[in-house]
């Protein structure tokens, strides 16, 4: 399976309002979480999500930028879907030393 073919699969279990975030400019992007957007999303768009956070093989640091936000943005206002993908989204604290 090619790339394109992998990326457009999973752009189809991503809610409608989720996958037209994606296409967006970063900066549009970044403005485009909204309260709809986050109410669309379900188990199924959720681990999408996470499978694209975990393979991190984004064609821009802006693009695993906004769905980090958005999974963390799901873990905010709707826990119980982003509980097991919770580890995506903690950064856990280092020394510089």
């Amino acid at each position: 399976m090619e790339i394109t073919e992998q990326a457009s699969d999973l752009t189809d279990s991503l809610p409608k309002a989720a996958s037209s975030t994606m296409a967006a400019s970063p900066m549009t992007a970044a403005a485009a979480i909204t309260p709809e957007l986050i109410a669309s999303f379900d188990e199924a768009s959720t681990a999408a999500l996470a499978l694209r956070l975990d393979e991190d093989d984004y064609p821009t640091p802006f693009a695993g930028l906004q769905d980090w936000h958005l999974m963390r943005a799901l873990a905010i206002h709707r826990p119980e879907l982003a509980r097991p993908y919770v580890h995506l989204v903690d950064q856990e604290p280092f020394d510089e030393d």
